[in-house]
This record gives structure tokens, sequence and C-alpha cells, in this order.
């Protein structure tokens, strides 16, 4: 068999790419009108980007759960396991402890960022996978895209982002009382702003601009993500098309919940990989 790679939903993967390439998927969790939902098996109601919902991440027990049945089927070839930065939810932690409790040939990787920050360095390690990479060739593979992948993102408001944690609340008042469009990026797996500016297609711009900066000159694989943002994702990826001739593969995808309650409607991110994320097969 082959080494089987494990993701949580944050990465955002399309489900037929996911299945394509064997990746299993572990719910993160949403918390709307008192109800746990498991993002990308329960139906989860619009009413999450109402401002009231929360989330939460994978259980050590439903990771194990998982790391166990991928490597029943890797025929003990081994796990690896590629989750959203520990400093942005508690399932790395998580992770960690299930891998206490697990007794096959596991590697756990933190992608230091989220959506196909993540979902990148997962697609990598199971395209070396799926060309009969060892467990160390696989892990390898999602630790260079890790450390290659440039993710950035502009919201409409940071409001959602201050509620949960995941910017200071003193940037999030500054860019309220400015009017501020602020364009963020990670940075050693936090969230901070990049630049300020005064209009969402000021905003848009400077992501763009950003992005193909972060291109370099080489082959890159590039994904596009917004919530209930289709039209500017379009426009987005459209500049990309045009800006970045090296760009061998580019996905443009939803936001999953769990993200989207963080992020709040209209957020749009850009996630480059110069290099690229493996061979699309």
């Amino acid at each position: 068999m082959t080494v089987v790679v494990v993701t949580d939903s944050s990465a955002s993967l399309d489900r037929k790419l996911a299945e394509k390439y064997g990746i299993r998927v572990v719910p993160l969790h949403v918390l709307v009108d008192g109800k746990e939902l498991r993002e990308g098996v329960d139906e989860i109601p619009e009413s999450y980007l109402s401002g009231s919902a929360t989330t939460s991440g994978a259980s050590p027990g439903e990771l194990l759960d998982a790391y166990e049945r991928a490597f029943e089927a890797s025929d003990g070839d081994g796990v690896v396991a590629v989750h959203i930065s520990r400093k942005l939810s508690a399932t790395w932690e998580a992770a960690r402890q299930a891998e206490t409790e697990f007794t096959g040939g596991i590697r756990i990787v933190d992608s230091l960022s989220a959506a196909m920050g993540v979902g990148f360095p997962a697609l990598a390690a199971a395209r070396c996978a799926a060309l009969g990479g060892s467990l160390d060739d696989v892990y390898d593979a999602a630790i260079s895209v890790t450390l290659r992948s440039r993710s950035l993102v502009v919201v409409d408001r940071l409001d959602h982002l201050r509620r949960g944690g995941r910017i200071s609340t003193a940037a999030a008042l500054v860019g309220t009382a400015l009017a501020m469009k602020p364009v963020l990026h990670m940075v050693e797996g936090k969230l901070v702003p990049k630049e300020k500016t005064r209009t969402s297609s000021k905003a848009l711009g400077k992501l763009v601009d950003a992005a193909v900066k972060d291109s370099g000159t080489v082959s890159v694989a590039a994904a596009v993500q917004h919530i209930s943002a289709r039209e500017r994702a379009d426009r987005v990826a459209d500049q990309l098309r045009e800006r970045i001739p090296n760009l061998d593969e580019l996905i443009v995808t939803d936001f999953g919940p769990t993200l989207g309650v963080h992020l709040g409607p209209g957020a749009v991110g850009v996630v480059v990989v110069p290099g690229g994320a493996g061979s699309p097969t």
C-alpha cells in the first residue's frame, strides 16, 4: 500500500480532490444556535455568519480514530497528518495527545497556516505518497510546501477575527475606527496585518500585488478562497492568471465554515506556493 495522509477540515479541500488522493479529512466543529456541528459532515446553516457562532478543534479521540483507520489503510506504511497552525487552533495539541496513544508510524506537520495553507502541504504529501514515497519522503514533501507557502487574506471587517481571538483587539480597533480594509498575512503561524487600505478594491489590489511578488520566478501553485464573495474571488483569480506566467495550478474554492466564523462574509484569501505542491495528475 502507500502512506496515507490525514488533515483537518480547516484545509477547505474540495471533497473530490481529497478523494482523488485518498486524503482523510477530520472535521472541526462549529457551534451554531446551541448545536455542535461537524464541518463537512453535518449541514451548517447560513446563520453561522451572523457573528454568534463559535468553533472548536478536533478532539484527541477523533484524531486517534482517524490515524488508526489511516494506518490500517496504509498496510503499515504509515501516516502523515497535516493540521492547522497550532497558534490558531487547539487541534495541533489534540494531535500531539493522540500521537502518544498511537502505536503506528506517524509524522505530524504544523502547517503554520489555515485553509489551502493546510491543503497544499496535504496535497503535496499525498502526491508524493501516490508515487511510492516513504513515510519520511511524504513528511518532507509536506514540510517543504509548508515552508514555501505564503498566505494572505482581505476581510471586510475585523470584528469576527477580534471576537475569535485570531487578531489583537488593538489591531481590530484601529481598522474599525479608521474604516480600514487591511491585508493580513500569516507570519510564523499567526495572522497579522501586512498593509492597510481604505477601500475593498484597493485591498484586493494589494492582495494580488503581494501574491504576485511572493510567487517569484519558478512554477507556482495558488489558491483563491472566499466567503460569500465568488465574484471578488473570480476577479482575483483572473488577475493571478494574467500576472503569474508560471502558474501551474490554480484552485478557486470557498473557505469552510470554521474559518468563515472568524473571517466573516466578503473575505477573500490567496495562498501561493513557489515551486508548486507536487505535480497534479
